[in-house]
């Protein structure tokens, strides 16, 4: 899609570079032909993966319909919003990328580079300023208003790639800004080799401690904490695709714990998902099958006229029922083969699950296992061993993330989270001793959890006053 916000900006170096005349020729239409043949050439890939049933077949892109649903974007048009104060937020968001990209934020000199080169480009060479310029503006105006939680920064990409541009052409007034004081040659070749190996250090700086991943272990560790709670042949319910997309490299390709399952139920609103559990779990879409086979019936029929659900309440009405029913069948029927766990996000506000969140709490004992709840179906006391968690550089100081990263809006509060709900649940049955080390760790990985301290000092007086 950013590929194709581009055109504008070609459309002007044409217009620039060959006049009016381009636009009403035989070589538009030429160069049109020769774009859509590339463009079909590239995106026929997509049905022939797909015809092949890869093990993850993302849209099943078969046909022309589901083909242009994938490369349009379809299910991911919900998340864009032409509001002021959405592209407020956005705007601030895009400007705090925007200083860490291009150096710290106490000397962005790439920025004022690119500022200088804006403004040159813009006297000296016309067509080159409308072009980087129309690849910002139309850039933008897509990026702020479409809200995206883990990886909006690749979609600022040609934004940067532009002021990268530009930087080098405040770079090049440098240089003639220098030349025309008639100082020698060599101390002008002297001032851009400066400005280079300064800008370019000053990005490098303010980047590496946030792309050096050599230290990285936490997707690995997740996975390996998640599967050491699971007992054999347990099923886990989750919507987190912070749990679900490491899980489906450690369990497909790395071929751990493959008597796991584990279900999105996110996905479950994509008919295609339904063809994956169908190869890798077929004997848990066996026992849920009449539930599954009328909730997809349903399913494809909104994903051919979505909007004629949302204009009927009682079509709304009958897929949100089979989809609460198909759940019920699956978590009541898994429980007879082995243990259910589910995710902490799966308890969260959510208007989404709100009704698979308070079927699961009214009819089970959420107990806190590791970074699990196991789905237990009486009150009592379920002992089990202390998992132990590994979590290298989640809060070690060994990795750099933005406060507003991933690892620490969802990876981080996961793990604080689940050892406080650990520590209440093992307190709540007069098991305080290991209550505290629960709060302990909490509080090593984030010390300013109030929730974990209060936890601790009320268990320790337990202790102390039993």
């Amino acid at each position: 899609m950013t590929v194709g916000l581009t055109l504008p900006a070609l459309a002007v170096i044409v217009y620039r570079t060959q006049g009016l005349k381009f636009f009403t020729s035989r070589r538009l239409l030429y160069a049109a032909l020769i774009s859509i043949g590339a463009l079909i050439a590239v995106y026929a890939y997509l049905p022939f993966a797909a015809s092949r049933s890869p093990l993850i077949n993302w849209g099943n892109p078969r046909s022309l319909q589901e083909i242009w649903w994938h490369i349009t974007g379809r299910q991911y048009r919900v998340f864009l919003s032409f509001t002021p104060a959405m592209m407020g937020v956005q705007f601030v968001e895009f400007s705090r990328m925007l200083l860490r990209e291009f150096g710290p934020q106490w000397l962005p000199l790439p920025l004022a580079f690119a500022f200088a080169g804006f403004a040159t480009a813009y006297r000296q060479d016309r067509t080159t300023f409308w072009f980087l310029l129309f690849i910002v503006i139309a850039n933008l105006a897509y990026d702020l208003s479409y809200e995206i939680a883990e990886d909006k920064d690749a979609y600022y990409l040609p934004v940067f790639i532009s002021i990268a541009l530009a930087a080098g052409f405040g770079i090049r007034w440098l240089i003639q800004l220098t030349t025309a004081k008639s100082i020698s040659l060599g101390k002008s070749y002297g001032v851009a080799a400066i400005a280079v190996l300064l800008t370019s250090a000053t990005a490098f700086t303010a980047n590496w401690p946030f792309n050096n991943r050599r230290h990285y272990f936490i997707a690995h560790d997740y996975v390996e904490n998640l599967l050491s709670a699971i007992e054999s042949n347990g099923l886990l319910l989750t919507q987190d695709w912070q749990v679900a997309s490491p899980m489906f490299y450690a369990q497909q390709i790395e071929q751990l714990r493959r008597d796991v399952k584990v279900v999105d139920a996110n996905l479950l609103r994509r008919s295609w998902y339904f063809d994956y559990l169908r190869r890798t779990y077929p004997d848990l879409i066996e026992r849920s099958r009449e539930k599954i086979e009328m909730f997809v019936e349903d399913l494809k029929a909104w994903e051919r006229d979505p909007a004629a659900f949302k204009s009927n309440a009682l079509l709304t009405q009958k897929i949100s029922t089979a989809f609460l029913e198909m759940i019920q069948s699956i978590v009541t029927n898994e429980s007879g083969v082995g243990p259910v766990y589910i995710t902490r996000d799966l308890l969260l506000p959510d208007t989404t699950n709100g009704e698979v969140t308070r079927w699961l709490s009214q009819n089970y004992q959420l107990v806190p296992q590791g970074l699990l709840f196991n789905l237990a179906k009486d009150s009592g006391f379920h002992d089990s061993p202390d998992v132990r968690l590994e979590t290298r550089g989640l809060a070690d100081g060994t990795v750099r993330f933005e406060q507003d990263d991933v690892v620490n809006l969802k990876i981080l509060s996961a793990y604080t989270s689940m050892l406080i709900n650990r520590g209440r649940y093992l307190a709540a049955f007069n098991q305080h001793e290991r209550a505290i080390i629960a709060f302990q760790e909490a509080l090593a990985l984030d010390p300013n959890l109030a929730a974990a301290r209060e936890g601790l000092a009320q268990s320790t007086a337990k202790l102390s006053n039993p």
